[in-house]
């Protein structure tokens, strides 16, 4: 019988693919790296046949070193980064321009001015998000308007939009299936997340055909058989979902109130809140984590754009580190730094300040600041923005124990004491802090009968360590006041 899982996520800096077993240990895994564009400042693109390729070679590198054959694999699970768009030509198959990424503020001006008009009310109360350049809509709105011939070609039914596991779906099925889910549709600006349906009122604010969309399944469900000849293997795709709420499922999320953050290239803090949507009033957006045989189940999620991806900046553009890792030996040796704050607003600040044309700034500095000092105070930026989202859901009614954390930056241990010292509540560590895979897999599995229910999912995790706090609240508050203030010199709205 069949009893192993295969699970891809196509991240924003790199696409990776896991083999599970049933036990949702891991088998083998691959992953590599694909080229970051900006064309312009503020501008994000990604080649979405450079992803598409790199998804094909580590899936097959992920099976052969599993020593597994396709036939052995019950099921794939799908998971992405969220919100990055793509529109291609429904017979060819290619894209008619580079995918625009998440982290793209190429639109700040046109979400202005539809925040001008009065319609941002209208927009949060149907889709739950904000009028901002991360989502997809306006990024689907510009590349009609921008790019030669496409909305001609798309009021003409040639073109197909999707998200970019809707992209990977297609050329996995060698175009047969036109499909996304839940959890995705819920991050386009286009989706009614109450009436779980593209909203033709969102369509027509946009400028949309609706020939464009995909449907839009549970996240658990049957899309459709991989093709032979286009990814090397056939076999089941039987979940997508988006990569953080994949990570949700992947820390067992399930119970209303249950919080993660994840730190990959972003941070994403998400709550479960059960079968609510619960509407922010503190700039945060209510989201769908998951829709399993019919039912939606929400959260409330904020976002910041640059985590991560700091440390690669650190890496590959100051090369003040040679590894992500060396931020680790660097604090320990470094301590708290209070002098110097590196606010890493390189495309923008998310939630709760939601300014798109804020950028980033180091300050403090003076003659004696090393890099040690820098490296710290990226490293602790992280931290502070954490507390900035477990503040607006502290005033929202989130009043969580204790936050699972996942994603690269969770294996720091300095970091994660540094984080359950400035917000005060404990951190807990899985064994496993690749929760986003992980998530996609057990959704597969989930979906094709592996797994009978969500508490099954959930004995499967484990966990490797707790972090408390042992911060006073005052250094906390001191130091978090430091924090405000370097904020505040980069916003440019209130």
């Amino acid at each position: 019988m069949a009893d192993y899982l295969l699970a891809i996520d196509q991240g924003t800096s790199s696409s990776r693919t896991v083999v599970f077993d049933s036990q949702a240990q891991v088998l083998s895994s691959a992953q590599k790296e694909f080229r970051q564009y900006y064309p312009q400042s503020g501008w994000v693109e990604h080649d979405a046949e450079e992803i598409w390729q790199s998804v094909r070679e580590v899936s097959r590198d992920a099976l052969a070193g599993s020593g597994l054959e396709a036939a052995d694999i019950a099921a794939l699970g799908i998971t992405n980064q969220r919100e990055t768009t793509i529109v291609w030509d429904r017979d060819s198959g290619k894209p008619v321009y580079k995918a625009i990424v998440w982290q793209d503020r190429r639109t700040a001006a046109q979400c202005a001015a539809m925040r001008k008009d009065g319609v941002e009310p209208m927009v949060i109360e149907k889709t739950g998000l904000r009028l901002d350049p991360y989502f997809s809509g306006t990024k689907l709105t510009w590349i009609l308007d921008n790019v030669p011939g496409a909305r001609q070609q798309a009021e003409a039914g040639k073109l197909a939009f999707g998200t970019i596991d809707c992209f990977l779906l297609w050329r996995l099925t060698n175009g047969r299936v036109h499909a996304t889910d839940a959890s995705n549709a819920s991050r386009t600006l286009l989706f009614n997340i109450h009436t779980q349906q593209w909203d033709a009122d969102l369509l027509k604010l946009l400028r949309i055909p609706a020939s464009l969309l995909p449907e839009v399944k549970d996240c658990a469900a049957d899309f459709g058989m991989t093709d032979a000849a286009a990814f090397g293997m056939q076999v089941p795709v039987r979940a997508m979902a988006g990569d953080q709420q994949a990570a949700l499922v992947g820390q067992a999320g399930f119970t209303d109130g249950m919080v993660k953050s994840t730190y990959g290239t972003g941070c994403f803090v998400i709550t479960n809140t059960g079968d609510k949507a619960l509407a922010s009033q503190n700039r945060l957006l209510t989201t769908v984590a998951w829709r399993l045989q019919g039912k939606v189940t929400y959260a409330l999620e904020g976002s910041i754009f640059v985590a991560g991806s700091a440390m690669q900046w650190l890496r590959d553009e100051l090369g003040i580190i040679d590894s992500a890792a060396d931020s680790e030996a660097i604090a320990n040796r470094c301590g708290i730094v209070e002098s110097v704050h590196v606010v890493p607003a390189f495309v923008g600040l998310g939630a709760p300040y939601w300014d798109a044309d804020a950028r980033g700034a180091i300050l403090g500095l003076s003659r004696g600041i090393t890099r040690d000092d820098i490296v710290t105070a990226t490293v602790q930026a992280v931290a502070y923005q954490t507390r900035d989202l477990m503040r607006a859901m502290a005033e929202d009614g989130i009043d969580p124990a204790v936050i699972r954390v996942d994603g690269g930056m969770a294996a720091n241990n300095w970091f994660l004491q540094f984080l359950a010292d400035v917000i005060g509540i404990n951190v807990e560590r899985p064994q496993n802090v690749e929760s986003t895979v992980l998530g996609a897999a057990l959704l597969a599995g989930l979906s094709c009968g592996l797994y009978s229910s969500l508490d099954e999912v959930a004995a499967l995790w484990k966990s490797d360590a707790l972090f408390s706090a042992r911060m006073d609240e005052q250094q906390r508050d001191q130091l978090y006041a430091g924090w405000l203030d370097a904020v505040s010199r980069v916003r440019t709205v209130d």
